[in-house]
């Protein structure tokens, strides 16, 4: 299969993330979207991971006062990381958290607007109530991100998490466009298999994520390879006329797309 995908990319036209290309028959402004939201996603639980690690160093009766509402901002060049509970229409803020431009974490005590912290905190809560038969039904952990648009709406995203038994799972991404309120599901962008799907991060290998039902990678998809791409040699995105993977150079990571043959070759699970 690696030599015969080989042959097919350097007999097809490719191109790399940003590259516009007329050869092609693929959708390389929606990719190119997807891509920059998931790597926006991937620092935010950078952040997250690395700020809930302080978390557990903290009081134990401060953690007490933890509920499920927790997030990640981006302010001023900065990232935050606010830990509380919403309750009673109000956040409780108990932790929070800032990264310098060193990526040094410190816990700070300055004033964040409470609009932006009650908001946020809501639009959780709207979009956890989406999910909430789905969670009570799987044992896959999932998780939870959140940003302010542009035009003040929210959007939230949970994803599979990489699971405590060492597992990259995918298969279902969950994502809702909220009022700036927080109160109102505007847009439901959500795709899931019907089952979850995963491979154990034990040893570095080839692997294919099979989307083959879906025309465009979704983000879910995009985003699995990107924060995945460093723990096995490849990830291909095997969608219904395409494929699609990160490859490695010595200036970084780039995207390679590929249409498939007209015969269709199937790849593996």
């Amino acid at each position: 299969m690696r030599k015969a995908l080989t042959v097919l990319l350097l007999c097809l036209t490719v191109f790399v993330y940003g590259q516009k290309t007329k050869k092609l028959n693929f959708d390389i402004a929606d990719f190119n979207r997807k891509a920059e939201i998931a790597e926006w996603l991937y620092q935010y639980d950078m952040v997250a991971w690395r700020t809930s690690d302080s978390v557990m160093a903290q009081d134990k009766k401060e953690i007490g006062r933890l509920g499920q509402e927790w997030f990640c901002f981006q302010q001023n060049g900065n990232w935050h990381a606010a830990y509380g509970k919403y309750t009673e229409n109000r956040f409780d803020l108990v932790f929070h958290f800032k990264l310098d431009s060193t990526g040094k974490i410190s816990r700070s005590y300055e004033i964040i607007d409470t609009v932006l912290l009650n908001k946020y905190a809501r639009a959780l809560q709207t979009a956890a109530k989406k999910i909430v038969g789905l969670k009570d039904t799987i044992t896959v952990r999932l998780n939870q991100y959140i940003k302010e648009n542009k035009d003040k709406t929210l959007s939230v995203w949970f994803f599979p998490a990489f699971q405590s038994n060492g597992v990259a799972v995918y298969g279902g991404e969950f994502i809702y466009t909220i009022d700036e309120t927080g109160n109102r599901i505007l847009k439901d962008d959500s795709y899931f298999q019907g089952q979850f799907r995963g491979f154990k991060v034990d040893k570095p290998r080839e692997i294919w994520i099979n989307y083959r039902e879906t025309e465009k990678p979704t983000l879910g998809a995009v985003f699995f390879v990107w924060y995945y791409k460093s723990y096995f040699t490849n990830i291909y995105i095997d969608n219904a006329k395409s494929t699609t993977t990160a490859m490695k150079l010595d200036n970084g990571w780039t995207w390679v797309h590929a249409e498939k043959e007209a015969e269709g070759k199937k790849g593996k699970k």
